[in-house]
C-alpha cells in the first residue's frame, strides 16, 4: 500500500462477564498510546492517524493484545479513510468546525 497518511477510526465492543468492559478498551487505547502515532480518544471510539501500514499495525496489535490476554469475545468497528494521491488527515475534515 502507499505511504500516505490515513485516518482510522477504530471502536472496541468486549462481550464480556470478567471485568467491566472499559478494562478491556482501556488496554486497547493503551496499545495505541504505546505506537506513537498520532490518536484522539473520544467517547465512543479513538480515531488513529499515520501510514497506512502503522495504522493496520495497530488494529492487529489490539486484537492479538486482546486475544493473548484472554477476552472471551470482541467486536471491533473500524472506519478507515484512504486517499490515493496524498495525505487525508483529521483535521482536514473538522477544521472549519473547532472554535
Amino acid at each position: 500500500m502507499h505511504q500516505f497518511i490515513v485516518n482510522a477510526s477504530i471502536q472496541i465492543m468486549p462481550i464480556v462477564t470478567d471485568k467491566h468492559p472499559y478494562e478491556w478498551v482501556d488496554e486497547a487505547i493503551a496499545i495505541i498510546q504505546q505506537s506513537g502515532i498520532d490518536y484522539e480518544v473520544g467517547p465512543f471510539a479513538t480515531v488513529i492517524e499515520g501510514k497506512y501500514d502503522a495504522v493496520m499495525q495497530v488494529i492487529q496489535a489490539i486484537n492479538e493484545h486482546l486475544y493473548q490476554r484472554g477476552c472471551a469475545e470482541w467486536i471491533q468497528n473500524i472506519q478507515l479513510q484512504i486517499r490515493s494521491s496524498m495525505d487525508i488527515t483529521g483535521i482536514e475534515k473538522t477544521q472549519k468546525f473547532l472554535q
